[in-house]
């Protein structure tokens, strides 16, 4: 099976991003790398982080909001 490789612009929005952050969003991701079919959305809230995949977004495209 082929390594799956992030697009620049998830590459570049997890570049300086702390480890924690990083490892909860590189699954999602992945997974949208994998698909090729939709963007992620992240949303960082003073509890909790959640990303998931978004069919609103273009591949490759992020957007952040905060809770």
């Amino acid at each position: 099976m082929p390594m799956i490789s992030l697009p620049a612009s998830y590459e570049a929005y997890l570049a300086g991003k702390d480890e924690r952050f990083a490892n909860m969003v590189r699954p999602v991701l992945m997974q949208s790398a994998a698909d090729q079919l939709h963007g992620v959305h992240v949303v960082v809230g003073p509890r909790e982080m959640q990303a998931h995949l978004d069919d609103r977004l273009p591949f490759g495209q992020i957007v952040e909001d905060i809770d």
